[in-house]
């Protein structure tokens, strides 16, 4: 891709991108630019990698085609109104704030702005991310394919509407807090039968790896999944009955909803 790349931010996902792209080799390490107003974070990159530190944050917003936008979501309106005049002409912008809808986005930059809004998730840190994209009008096909491509260096990507960004939020972007939770209880299982602990963390964490493995690679229904491992009068089954007694369809289906409420209604306060 014969593109420069800017990013305002370089905190953990800021990182987690760069690294992401720069291993795919899409974008060459000399036409990333970072800014950050820790200094230290931007020196430990060009370290790490090779990227151009940035004077400022005008300074990356006047040089990128496509533009992360990776600071917070409380003060990501006024960065961006702030950089408006500087930001390329004919270029994108990219914002990872949660709950920071295009409208917003938009606003702060001008309706003729190309904008796109990405959430991505903490697994993005070990290349294993789940990212959405909504892109506004501006954007074109082609450009939505180079912006999704470069969210699948770091993980998986998919394209969707702006209404569905509470389901993702809910499904995705908070759902590592639930796997960790299901993990922790694995593995509390199997040290309350006597394994270690660090073992059983490695047991449980590696069994729900190979399980979204399966989900994703093998195109079978989850329940078809479930179905193979249960065999008659055996341990899986007993086991799973208690699970469905215990609520834990209803549990998760709750959690989530209640999530997208939150969700919701902190877009509505913003």
């Amino acid at each position: 891709m014969s593109k420069q790349i800017g990013f305002i931010g370089a905190g953990n996902m800021g990182k987690a991108i760069i690294a992401g792209i720069i291993a795919s080799g899409q974008v060459a390490a000399s036409d990333i630019h970072v800014f950050d107003l820790q200094q230290s974070q931007v020196d430990d990159l060009v370290a790490r990698f090779g990227v151009r530190g940035a004077a400022s944050a005008a300074e990356v917003a006047a040089q990128a085609d496509i533009l992360f936008a990776a600071v917070k979501p409380n003060v990501i309106t006024q960065v961006l109104a702030d950089l408006a005049p500087r930001l390329k002409a004919g270029g994108i912008l990219v914002s990872i704030a949660a709950g920071v809808t295009l409208a917003s986005l938009a606003a702060a930059v001008g309706a003729e702005r190309k904008v796109v809004r990405v959430m991505p998730n903490t697994p993005a840190l070990v290349n294993a991310g789940m990212s959405s994209l909504t892109a506004n009008a501006n954007v074109n096909a082609a450009e939505v394919a180079e912006v999704v491509a470069l969210l699948e260096s770091f993980g998986r990507a998919e394209v969707v509407p702006e209404s569905l960004i509470h389901a993702v939020t809910a499904v995705s972007g908070s759902a590592p807090a639930y796997v960790f939770m299901f993990i922790e209880a694995m593995a509390d299982a199997a040290v309350l039968g006597g394994m270690p602990r660090a073992q059983a963390y490695q047991f449980a964490a590696q069994t729900v790896l190979g399980s979204a493995k399966m989900v994703l690679e093998s195109g079978q229904h989850p329940g078809a999944l479930k179905d193979m491992v249960c065999s008659p009068g055996g341990t899986t089954i007993e086991a799973v009955k208690v699970l469905e007694d215990k609520g834990l369809r209803a549990g998760v289906m709750e959690a989530m909803l209640q999530c997208m409420r939150k969700s919701e209604a902190m877009s509505q306060s913003k």
